[in-house]
């Protein structure tokens, strides 16, 4: 009944000594009231085996009781959680970059390369849960899906609601940097990480990526690359009158660039060409050194005495009307 409750006032419980006070008391009482009398027979001094009145009078006593400590739980104050707390933590600030763009639908991966970079990051993410993890989408444009949090749930839903479409198309991947750069740049923990993926060559944009990985530098942020994509050519579907047709693309991950960006950070760049080798990735990535932040956690309150107290309300609301109608002269 109490899982999940904490008590704001427990030491109120103390007062559940006066139900076994009441009770003593009032089986003294009952035995004080209690006298004898001889007579020659007892046959017209019995009751009728269906009246149950003389059973029901101590009926007083068990609602008084019911009501004194359902009114002590109510004055104990339950609450379902703390409001907040300030906690220290070891972990570091990560924002992913994703690229959402078109040539991710190719299906070199299972069941495509969006799908599959969202499922193993999401892992990743569940795999961290002391980090604050930040989301950043990009295509033609980019922008922050969901900013620095370690509230994981909330990101993981976020991250689920991610699809191709979003913005305009293309491959902004100095716009990605950028903006993922501009979710850290505040930040004050000592390790700051972006972890970008994509699959394709920047040919869009106002910022080129070399520029981005430079401010990415001066903040003393790691970024680490990842090119996703098979090598040669990839399995892309297109919609045609005739339904879903299948071409065969070319891979554009422009490596160069990427290994740049990852070596003017600190970082590392990675190739990705199945499943199974992004989500080594991943793992690699979660080898990193971790740095203690505050975290600040807020929780929802609630309070919870109202159905107690209505229960002790009841308890007595019952006594005394049984007490006055049905078992009037019963119960005293």
């Amino acid at each position: 009944m109490f899982k999940g409750i904490e008590f704001a006032q427990p030491l109120f419980f103390w007062l559940l000594v006066i139900i076994p006070v009441m009770i003593a008391w009032y089986i003294w009482r009952e035995q004080k009231l209690q006298g004898s009398l001889s007579v020659s027979a007892v046959k017209g001094f019995s009751v009728s085996a269906k009246n149950i009145l003389p059973t029901m009078r101590h009926l007083g006593i068990v609602l008084r009781s019911l009501a004194v400590a359902a009114l002590i739980v109510a004055l104990a104050r339950p609450q379902t959680s703390l409001s907040w707390q300030n906690t220290t933590t070891e972990g570091i600030d990560i924002v992913i970059a994703s690229d959402i763009s078109g040539s991710m639908l190719a299906e070199d991966f299972t069941p495509n390369r969006l799908e599959a970079g969202k499922n193993i990051a999401i892992d990743f993410i569940k795999a961290r849960p002391d980090d604050r993890i930040g989301l950043v989408i990009f295509s033609g444009e980019s922008f922050t899906q969901c900013p620095l949090t370690i509230d994981h749930d909330v990101l993981i839903n976020l991250f689920k609601d991610v699809k191709n479409g979003m913005i305009d198309d293309g491959t902004a991947i100095g716009m990605g940097l950028a903006t993922a750069v501009n979710r850290l740049k505040d930040s004050e923990a000592k390790s700051k990480v972006i972890i970008l993926l994509t699959d394709g060559s920047n040919n869009t944009g106002s910022i080129p990526p070399v520029t981005a990985a430079e401010i990415a530098k001066q903040f003393n942020i790691r970024v680490y690359t990842v090119g996703i994509g098979t090598h040669g050519y990839a399995p892309y579907p297109v919609q045609t009158p005739f339904g879903i047709q299948y071409q065969r693309m070319p891979v554009d991950v422009d490596e160069g660039t990427l290994t740049k960006i990852a070596n003017i950070t600190g970082g590392k760049y990675f190739r990705a060409t199945d499943n199974r080798t992004l989500k080594n990735i991943y793992e690699h990535i979660d080898q990193m050194e971790k740095a203690k932040i505050a975290v600040t956690q807020y929780h929802k309150k609630t309070e919870l005495f109202l159905p107690f107290a209505l229960i002790a309300l009841l308890c007595l609301t019952v006594e005394f009307l049984l007490k006055n109608t049905w078992l009037k002269g019963a119960l005293t």
